[in-house]
């Protein structure tokens, strides 16, 4: 097994170094295929630059041809065009000598009178004109012509200029485009070459991982009968292992019981010897399995048959599952008892103490509740009383005060809930002259102000203070409510002391001092007083 595994291993490491061979071959045979693939492109890519060029040569070719054509075209064109001139030119000589002929015979005179006896023909003139005009006008159209066509055999020459450039740079185009398709032809060659040798190497490549597999496969074989023997082996080393676990575990735990039963033993006696100081050989021999068993004690409401020889007073012998269920019995009877306090009357004594203090302290608090309860109610029926005096004065002192604050109207206070004062809130009605709503919030504002300046008089004069402080009161009244507001505060003023603050001229007017905050040029504030009176 040992050297089939060896083997295996070193057949693993040549099949892995073939298959890497493998990967490296197919690398190269990839990167081939791709270089060839880049050639053939570039060489089909060159083929159609190839044509390209070739087609352009051949249109400008062709119209090198035109434009030569063109050119001889307008070179004869040019030629007729300045055989015309000639013509126009001596028909313009013949003319203008015969005119002058014709002026040399004319019968009038150097003074341009006439001499002769005869009328003057006019036809032969007009004819004459007429012939100069014509004769003119071709030489214009001529000349005209001659422009047109010099000009276009210039445009022309310039056009066959440009021709010859682009033919040549299509011939430098094309000698570049050969000179590229020979390297490209060049480099496909090199690129066949390599493919041939790689596809030869892939062939070798390919026989050797033929060779490969095959050592593989037998080397798999050996691997698989190597790794069935192995399992078979192993199955029956861990069927024999299971069978030394086992008994090895019933050793073991045989060891355990006998010591934990020795161990057991041992605490018996060591118990016997302490709780009961008896010799464990002694309580064998009174208490033992051999020994009978005594009647156990009548149970709690049964009676004891009274002949001696009956089997319930007789004694019984030693059965194990019977005498533990006697002791379990008697350990939950054990259990039900509890365990005894020795401190139980002590702490008794200690609880009956505290029980006593605690009363006593409910019944002084029994007492004390019943003395604040008397309390509340003398308080309450003295808050009921000062309560009801102070709303009657405030109310009669409500109706005199909105009466003057508003003559004709009708204010007074009502109570919500009269049958208990304690609880009870208070409403205003007020109805100014003139109207006949009675809710605070349908009034105006200054209506509104005047009616609560009015309950705060009333407040003052059913019950006066020394001295009432009020902050700018007056601010939403017109100048005849605040009239009479002001006599109000001069009527107070009689008995109290009012400290105002306001904005009003005339209610400072009626003060009998004044005390002001100004703000100086540095910005510091200063407080300013003026006595009035």
């Amino acid at each position: 097994m040992d050297e089939a595994t060896a083997e295996l291993e070193e057949l693993s490491v040549r099949c892995a170094a073939l298959a890497e061979a493998q990967e490296d071959a197919a690398t190269r045979r990839a990167d081939a295929a791709s270089v060839l693939e880049e050639l053939e492109r570039e060489r089909r890519t060159a083929d159609r630059e190839k044509s390209a060029v070739a087609q352009r040569l051949g249109a400008l070719a062709g119209q090198a041809k035109g434009a030569a054509g063109e050119a001889e075209r307008s070179a004869a064109a040019a030629a007729r065009a300045q055989d015309a001139l000639d013509r126009a030119e001596a028909e313009a000589a013949e003319l203008e000598e015969r005119l002058a002929v014709a002026e040399e015979s004319s019968p009038f005179g150097d003074a341009g009178e006439w001499d002769g006896d005869e009328e003057p023909d006019t036809s032969v003139r007009d004819r004459l004109a007429a012939d100069g005009a014509n004769a003119r006008q071709t030489e214009m159209e001529a000349r005209l012509q001659l422009r047109t066509h010099e000009e276009r055999v210039k445009a022309l020459a310039g056009r066959a200029d440009g021709l010859d450039r682009a033919a040549r740079a299509e011939r430098e185009a094309r000698e570049r485009a050969e000179r590229r398709r020979a390297r490209l032809r060049h480099e496909a060659a090199v690129a066949r070459a390599v493919a041939s040798g790689a596809r030869q190497l892939l062939a070798h490549v390919e026989v050797s991982l033929g060779r490969a597999e095959e050592e593989r496969a037998e080397a798999e074989r050996y691997r698989e009968e190597a790794e069935r023997e192995l399992t078979a082996e192993r199955e029956s080393g861990r069927g024999l292992k299971a069978e030394l676990d086992k008994l090895t575990d019933s050793v073991h735990r045989g060891e355990v019981l006998g010591a934990e039963k020795r161990l057991r033993i041992e605490q018996l006696e060591g118990r016997a010897l302490e709780e009961l100081g008896v010799e464990p050989s002694v309580l064998l021999a009174e208490y033992g399995p051999g020994t009978l068993v005594p009647p156990s004690p009548p149970a709690e409401g049964e009676e004891l048959p009274e002949d001696p020889e009956h089997p319930r007073n007789q004694p019984r012998p030693f059965v194990r599952a019977e005498q533990e269920k006697r002791l379990k019995e008697a350990e939950r009877a054990y259990q039900r008892l509890g365990k005894i306090n020795p401190l139980a009357l002590e702490e008794f004594a200690a609880l009956e103490e505290r029980h006593q203090f605690l009363s006593e302290q409910l019944e002084d608090l029994k007492k004390t509740r019943a003395d604040l309860l008397q309390v509340i109610k003398e308080v309450d029926e003295r808050v009921e009383q000062v309560f009801t005096e102070a709303y009657h004065d405030t109310a009669r002192e409500f109706e005199g005060v909105f009466s003057r604050l508003f003559p004709g109207g009708e204010g007074r206070l009502l109570l919500t809930d009269p049958e208990n004062m304690l609880t009870t809130g208070v409403e205003v009605e007020a109805r100014p002259p003139g109207k006949k709503v009675k809710r605070l919030s349908l009034l105006s504002g200054g209506e509104r102000s005047l009616t609560a300046v009015a309950l705060l008089v009333a407040i003052f004069k059913a019950r006066p203070s020394p001295f009432y402080v009020m902050d700018e009161v007056e601010a939403a009244l017109d100048d005849t409510n605040l009239q009479r507001l002001i006599r109000i505060m001069q009527e107070l003023q009689e008995s109290s002391q009012l400290i105002v603050i306001t904005h009003q001229k005339r209610t400072m007017e009626v003060a009998d001092a004044l005390y002001g905050v100004s703000m100086q040029g540095d910005g510091v504030s200063k407080v300013i007083s003026q006595r009035l009176k």
